[in-house]
């Protein structure tokens, strides 16, 4: 075996990801904290070929030397906007018909590997604030909600990892 070269990757330039077709997945952000965090989805909705991050409330935005240091330049490709309030941008989107389903511990939510996304349906996950996760105002006004499971002490997972998991979760089962 060997470790392929970055010229090896047949990576995208950025404005050949601006053209090409994007998944039907939006993240929203709602409050969250860590510029690292924020700069972290970015890259993963870059690796997924995401078609929108919201950054709401007070979710930082770029240009951001903090959020870049994880985002490693897909603030540059990746289309976002930043939105004041979370619910305001929830009406918008269900407006829309997109389907609106919080990654949150609420009663009754769907274990992950118990949810199939349809393939021509547009989702928008929704991931919250680190302590306080996704607020209960935007909860009340969602299409559905997904949780990892998870079998340890702990009882949440970090917003990035989260993050990570959902997309490659919703990516491979709407190719297939």
């Amino acid at each position: 075996m060997r470790k392929l070269k970055n010229s090896e990757l047949k990576r995208k330039t950025i404005y050949e990801f601006k053209l090409v077709k994007k998944n039907p997945i939006i993240i929203i952000l709602d409050n969250v904290r860590s510029m690292n965090n924020i700069g972290s989805v970015f890259r993963s909705a870059d690796a997924f070929l995401i078609k929108k991050i919201y950054l709401c409330g007070i979710t930082a935005v770029p240009p951001n030397k903090d959020i870049q240091k994880t985002a490693l330049g897909a603030t540059d490709s990746v289309s976002w906007e930043y939105s004041k309030s979370t619910i305001e941008t929830v009406t918008n989107l269900k407006k829309k018909g997109v389907d609106v389903i919080a990654v949150e511990q609420i009663k009754g939510s769907k274990i992950l590997s118990n949810f199939q996304p349809k393939k021509n349906k547009s989702y928008a996950l929704i991931f919250g604030n680190e302590v306080k996760g996704v607020s209960q105002e935007v909860i009340d006004i969602i299409d559905n909600s997904i949780e990892i499971p998870q079998f340890g002490t702990k009882h949440s997972l970090n917003i990035s990892v989260s993050v990570g998991i959902l997309l490659w979760d919703f990516y491979s089962k709407m190719k297939n």
